[in-house]
C-alpha cells in the first residue's frame, strides 16, 4: 500500500497546500487470488475535523488497510479550521478547492475514475459538514456522501455573539468561516437549503449516509437534519451507536461507510500483518 504525502499549488487557495493520497497500486497478493483488472481506480475526498490536518485519518484509523482490501484510493487534504466553504472576503475558497479543484487535480496526478459513481466524499465533525455540504452543492461529481459526527452548525448561527468562553462557539469565528452571518440560512452554505433546492430541481442526489454516536453534543443536529431530509423524500442510510466525538467511534464507523460504499473486492494484500513466517 503506498501512502503518499503531495504538496502542490492551490489556485482557490492561493498557497501551497498538502495533503496524503492512499494509492493501491502496489497491492501484492497471495498465489491464486485473482488479481485486480488494471483499471481506474474509485476515490474517497476523506476530510478532518477542527485543530485536524491531513494527517489524522491515517494515524486515528485503519483507514489505510480498509481502503486496501477494497481497491480504494483515498484523498486527505488539509481544511484548516475553515468548515471547507468558500469565503471571498478572506481569499478562502475551500469549497471550490474540495468540490472542485482538488478532484480535478487528483485525477490529473493518478489513474482515478471520472465517473460520479466512483467518486465518494466523507469527513467527521467539521470535516462531516464538509462532505455533505460539498457533496450536495456538486452532487454532478460525488455519487456518495458521508458524513460522521457531522457539525451541522448552520441553524441559528446568526444569532451568535462573542460572550463566549470558547473561541469556536464565537461570532468572530463563525464570521471568519462562513461571511455575512445572516445570509448563511438562505445560502449553499446551509445543507437544509441546498438539499431543497436539488429536490426543487429534481436534480441527481447522491447516495447520503450519516452516524453519530450516542453520547455526542452533536447527536440532536445530526438526527435533526436526518429527518429534514425524510420529509423532503432523499434517501439517507442513517445510524446511532454507542460512542462519543472520538476516535474510537470514527474508527469504527469509517470502517462501516467503506462497507457501505459500492465497492468490490475485499481482500487483503500481503504485508507484515498477515504473513506468518
Amino acid at each position: 500500500m503506498a501512502l503518499l504525502q503531495v504538496n502542490f499549488m492551490s489556485k482557490s487557495l492561493a498557497r501551497t497546500v498538502p495533503m496524503n493520497v492512499i494509492l493501491p497500486v502496489d497491492k501484492m497478493t497471495f498465489p491464486g487470488t485473482q488479481v485486480r483488472e488494471d483499471k481506474p481506480y474509485k476515490t474517497l475526498y476523506l476530510l478532518h475535523g477542527v485543530f485536524g490536518n491531513y494527517t489524522d485519518w491515517v494515524t486515528g484509523t485503519n483507514i489505510q488497510r480498509w481502503a486496501e482490501e477494497k481497491d480504494l484510493v483515498v484523498v486527505m487534504p488539509s481544511g484548516d479550521n475553515m468548515f471547507y466553504v468558500d469565503n471571498p472576503g478572506v481569499n478562502n475558497f475551500y469549497g471550490e478547492f474540495i468540490g472542485k479543484e482538488l478532484v480535478e487535480i487528483t485525477r490529473k496526478m493518478f489513474p482515478l475514475s471520472h465517473n460520479r459513481d466512483d467518486t465518494y466524499i466523507a469527513g467527521l465533525s467539521m470535516g462531516g459538514y464538509g462532505a455533505i455540504r460539498n457533496g450536495l452543492k456538486y452532487h454532478d461529481t460525488f455519487g456518495y456522501v458521508a458524513g460522521l459526527s457531522s457539525a451541522l452548525i448552520t441553524d441559528g448561527i446568526e444569532n451568535r455573539t462573542n460572550d463566549v468562553s470558547f473561541f469556536l462557539e464565537s461570532r468572530d469565528y463563525a464570521e471568519w468561516c462562513f461571511g455575512d452571518l445572516t445570509k448563511v440560512s438562505e445560502s449553499d452554505k446551509n445543507p437544509k437549503w441546498l438539499a431543497n433546492k436539488l429536490v426543487e430541481e429534481n436534480a441527481n442526489i447522491p447516495k447520503i449516509y450519516m452516524t453519530c454516536g450516542d453520547n455526542d453534543s452533536l447527536l440532536g443536529l445530526n438526527q435533526d437534519f436526518r429527518n429534514y431530509l425524510y420529509g423532503l423524500g432523499i434517501e439517507v442510510t442513517y445510524e446511532e451507536g454507542h460512542g462519543a466525538h472520538d476516535w474510537d467511534f470514527w474508527n469504527r464507523y469509517i470502517k462501516k461507510v467503506i462497507d457501505w460504499l459500492p465497492l468490490e473486492q475485499n481482500v487483503a494484500g500481503i504485508n507484515s500483518g498477515n504473513v506468518g513466517i
